[in-house]
C-alpha cells in the first residue's frame, strides 16, 4: 500500500500517506488584506518557461503507482491517478497556483461570486461561452444538476465517498442565459469554491447506474485539454491524447500516457525509458544526482577483468545493491555493475527536481486506551520531543528547508495558517517530567509484569499475522528503554530483541555518519532520513511506572521495503522519550496491514502516517480532528480521527467555520481549532514532506508541482536552443 502521498480533495480525504504518493490538493480561500500572508516554506521546481520555448508534439510518460480502479473522482476506490486523469481531462471551476492560492481557471469561468447572502447563500457562475463537452454540447446548468443531485447523499443508490458541501445545496437553476448558473444553499458554506471541481458531465453524473460503473475504465465525454483514448490493463497504461474540441490555448504535448511502475523500480524505468517523469524515494534521487557526475570517473570494471571478488562487493555495496546482489558470484556480480552503469550513463540525461508536497508527517497518538488516555501524559510526550531536530534529521539532507510544521490545518504559504505550537508548547523535558508525575508516572516504582495480553494498549492484540516479520520479541516488537534486563544467552543484556535508545545510538554511530556524508537516505513511510542515522547519546532516565505497571507505549511502524529511515525517526523520537523514563516497544507489521488492521482500528499507542494539506479545512479537517461520538449500539463513531482525541470546543469552531462567508473570521476561527488540537495533544505535527521527481532534463513545464495544479497543456519539451531559467532554491 502506499504510505504517503496526496490527493486532491475529490478523492476522499481518507486517504492517509505513509511513503511518497501523489498530487494536488483542495482550494483555498482568498486571504484578507490585513492578514501578514506567509510563502510556501519550499518553491515548486518544475523547469518553468514560456509556451513559446516549448516544441509541438511528443509523449510525456509519467509514472502512477498504478493504473486507476476508476476514472470517477468521487468514489471510495479513487487514488492520486484518478485525479491526474480528472485534472487533464475535465472542468475544473478553480484551480490553485503555485502559492496554493486558488485561481477561477479562465478556461471554463469568466466569474464566480456571492450574489446573496439573505435569506439565503446564492453563487453565480459565469461560464466561459466557447467552454464545450467533446461531443459538442455546452457545458451547462444541467452538468451542474446532475452532480449536484448524484453527490446530495439523498439517493443511496450511488455509491458515492463523499457529499461534502453538495449537501448544503438547495437548488441549482439557470440564470438570465444559458452561461449563468445560480446556485442556492439550505445555509451557508464558506467552501463554496471547493465545489464543481473536477465537474462530470451530465451522462456521468445522471443516473446511479452511470455514476457507479459509467466511468470506471473509461470518460467517452471529457472537457479539458486533453482526453481519454484508452486504459491498457495488460499495459499498465492510462494514454490521454489531445482534444479536438478544447478551445483553450493548444496543448503543446500530443499524448501523455501514465505508466504504472513501483515505487522502487522508478530509477530503472527512467533509465530505460519506460518513463520521462515519477517521483522518487531519497535513495533513487540520489543516483540520479550521482549520475550527472559520474562522467569520466572509473570504474570497477576496467582492467580486464583483474578487479577482485572483495573490490567489485565493497563498491557495489558503496553504491547501493542489496545484500543479495552483493553476495553474488564474481561473474554475476560484474553482469549486475554493468547493468548498474549502464543505467546510471542513461540516467545523466535526468535531473531532480524538489520541493516539499503539500502534506505533513505527525506522530499520532491513540487516546482511546491505556496511558495517553490521560492529556497529562499524551502532553508530556509531545513536550520531550525536539521538532526542529526531527525536521533536520529528514529535510536537511535533501537541501529543502528544516522547519517543523506549525498547524495541523493549514501549511505555510496557505492563508489559514499561523504556527499555533505555542498551545502546547515547545522541548521541556522538566515540564514533562512535572505532567507525567501529576499523572501519578514515578521514576523506579514497583513494576508488575503484565501478562502478554496486556502488554500494549489499544484494542485486544491480535494474532501475529502471516507475514508479520520480527526483529526480536513477540510479533515483530522490541522495547526501546528495557536495556538492563540481560538474557540467558546474553549476559550484558545487550540483545537485538531489547534494544536500548542509548544502545542504538553506539551501534550505529559510525554507519549513521557515513551514510550521513554519503546523502543515502531511504524512502520510509512518513520520513526521508539517512539509513542509520544515530539516534542523540542521552542517559536514559530511571523507568516511569504506576500502580505497578511501567509506562511503556506501543509504537507500531510498517516494515517493508524502505521503512528503514522511518525505523530511524521512530527510533529517534523513542530515544527522546526514553530520557523522561517512557519506554517504547517498537511493533513492526507488514505494509498491507499497517493502516487497516492498526492505524485505523486503533490498535497502536504511537504512530507515524501523513495527511494531505487541505484548502477547506473547515470541510475536509474536521472529520479527522472531530471528537468521536457513540452510536446508539454502543459503538463509537471516529470518522477519521484515528487518535480519538476530540473536543466538543473543537468540532463547535469547525461547525462556525463553515458556516461563515467572511474570510478573515473563517481564518481566525480555524486557527483558533487548530490552537485547541495542539493543546489536546493527539497529533503532533512534524514536518512538510519531501517531494522528489525525477525528470528527463529537457522535460519543461513540470515537475515537483508544490501546492500548485498542473497546467496540462503547457507540459512539454524544450525547443531546440532554447534555456531554462535557473530554479529558486528550496533551502
Amino acid at each position: 500500500m502506499s504510505h504517503d502521498g496526496v490527493g486532491p480533495r475529490a478523492v476522499k480525504r481518507s486517504v492517509v500517506f505513509l511513503t511518497a504518493g501523489a498530487l494536488a490538493v483542495p482550494l483555498l480561500a482568498g486571504c484578507g488584506s490585513d492578514d501578514e500572508a506567509t510563502s510556501p516554506a519550499a518553491p515548486q521546481d518544475i523547469a518553468l518557461v514560456a509556451r513559446d520555448k516549448v516544441a509541438d508534439g511528443g509523449t510525456l510518460k509519467w509514472a502512477v503507482d498504478a493504473v486507476p480502479e476508476t476514472l470517477n473522482t468521487f468514489q471510495a476506490d479513487a487514488d492520486a491517478g484518478t485525479a491526474r486523469v480528472a485534472q487533464a481531462v475535465l472542468p475544473s471551476m478553480f484551480r490553485l497556483d503555485a502559492n496554493g492560492r486558488p485561481v477561477a481557471n479562465p478556461a471554463y469561468l469568466e466569474s464566480a461570486k456571492v450574489i446573496e447572502t439573505e435569506p439565503r447563500q446564492v453563487v453565480q457562475y459565469k461560464l466561459n461561452q466557447q467552454a464545450v463537452w467533446s461531443d459538442g454540447r455546452e457545458i451547462g446548468a444541467a452538468d451542474f444538476v446532475a452532480q449536484w443531485r448524484a453527490l446530495s447523499g439523498k439517493n443511496s443508490a450511488y455509491w458515492t465517498a463523499r457529499n461534502a458541501g453538495y449537501d448544503r445545496i438547495e437548488k441549482i437553476e439557470r440564470g438570465a442565459n444559458d452561461l449563468q448558473v445560480q446556485v442556492t444553499f439550505s445555509k451557508p458554506y464558506a467552501d463554496w469554491r471547493s465545489l464543481f471541481s473536477p465537474l462530470y458531465p451530465k451522462n456521468v453524473m445522471g443516473t446511479p447506474d452511470a455514476f457507479n460503473d459509467g466511468a470506471r475504465r473509461k470518460l467517452q465525454v471529457t472537457a479539458g485539454p486533453f482526453k481519454v483514448a484508452k486504459v491498457d490493463t495488460a499495459k499498465k497504461d492510462v494514454v490521454l491524447t489531445r482534444n479536438a474540441r478544447w478551445w483553450g490555448k493548444p496543448a503543446k504535448l500530443n499524448e501523455i500516457v501514465l505508466h504504472a511502475v513501483p515505487r522502487d523500480q522508478r530509477a530503472v524505468a527512467l533509465a530505460d525509458g519506460s518513463v520521462d517523469l515519477a517521483e522518487v524515494d531519497s535513495v533513487e534521487a540520489q543516483r540520479i544526482g550521482l549520475a550527472g557526475r559520474e562522467k569520466g570517473t572509473g570504474t570497477p570494471l576496467q582492467g580486464s577483468g583483474k578487479t577482485s571478488v572483495k573490490k567489485l562487493r565493497a563498491w557495489a555495496l558503496a553504491h547501493g545493491f542489496d545484500s543479495d546482489e552483493v553476495k553474488a558470484g564474481k561473474k554475476k556480480l560484474r553482469k549486475s555493475i554493468a547493468e548498474y552503469l549502464e543505467e546510471q550513463q542513461a540516467l545523466a540525461g535526468f535531473e531532480v527536481r524538489k520541493s516539499l508536497e503539500p502534506a505533513y508527517t505527525q506522530l499520532a497518538l491513540n487516546g482511546s486506551t491505556g496511558p495517553l488516555l490521560d492529556d497529562r501524559v499524551r502532553r508530556a510526550v509531545a513536550r520531550a520531543l525536539n521538532r526542529d531536530e526531527l525536521a533536520r534529521l529528514v529535510l536537511t539532507p535533501l537541501g529543502l528547508p528544516a522547519v517543523p510544521v506549525g498547524s495541523h490545518l493549514a501549511l505555510s504559504g496557505q492563508p489559514a495558517y499561523a504556527d499555533n505550537s505555542g498551545a502546547i508548547g515547545g522541548q521541556d523535558a522538566k515540564e514533562a517530567q512535572a505532567l507525567l508525575a501529576d499523572a501519578g508516572w514515578v521514576p523506579g516504582g514497583p513494576v508488575t509484569e503484565p501478562k502478554k495480553a496486556e502488554k500494549a494498549a489499544g484494542p485486544e492484540k491480535k494474532k501475529k499475522q502471516k507475514g508479520e516479520e520480527s526483529d526480536g520479541g513477540e510479533d515483530g516488537e522490541y522495547i526501546v528503554g528495557e536495556d538492563d534486563k540481560g538474557h540467558d544467552d546474553d549476559p550484558d543484556g545487550k540483545g537485538k530483541h531489547h534494544e536500548s535508545a542509548e544502545g542504538t545510538h553506539e551501534q550505529g554511530e559510525e554507519n549513521g555518519r557515513h551514510l550521513a556524508q554519503e546523502g543515502k537516505h531511504g524512502g520510509a513511510p512518513g520520513a526521508y532520513a539517512p539509513k542509520g542515522t544515530a539516534a542523540p547519546a542521552a542517559a536514559p532516565a530511571a523507568p516511569l511506572a504506576k500502580d505497578g505497571k511501567p509506562l511503556l507505549l506501543r509504537f507500531v511502524l510498517p516494515s517493508g521495503p524502505g521503512s528503514e529511515s522511518l525505523n530511524t525517526v521512530a527510533g529517534r523520537i523513542s530515544a527522546m522519550l526514553e530520557r523522561l523514563g517512557i519506554r517504547t516497544e517498537i511493533s513492526r507489521v507488514p505494509d498491507e496491514s499497517y493502516f487497516k488492521d492498526h492505524i485505523a482500528s486503533g490498535d497502536f499507542d504511537l504512530a507515524l502516517y501523513s495527511w494531505p494539506a487541505s484548502a477547506f479545512p473547515a470541510t475536509d479537517a474536521r472529520p479527522i480532528y472531530a471528537k468521536p461520538v457513540a452510536a446508539a449500539d454502543g459503538s463509537v463513531n471516529v470518522e477519521q480521527n484515528y487518535t480519538r482525541v476530540g473536543t466538543d470546543q473543537v468540532n463547535q469552531l469547525f461547525d462556525e467555520a463553515v458556516a461563515t462567508l467572511d474570510e478573515d473570521e473563517e481564518r481566525s476561527l480555524i486557527r483558533k481549532a487548530d490552537a485547541r488540537i495542539w493543546a489536546a495533544a493527539g497529533s503532533i505535527p512534524l514536518y512538510q514532506r519531501p517531494q522528489l521527481v525525477g525528470a528527463r532534463k529537457t522535460l519543461v513545464n513540470a515537475g515537483a508541482f508544490g501546492f500548485q495544479t498542473p497546467v496540462y497543456e503547457d507540459m512539454g519539451y524544450l525547443k531546440k536552443g532554447a534555456k531554462v531559467s535557473p530554479a529558486p532554491s528550496a533551502s
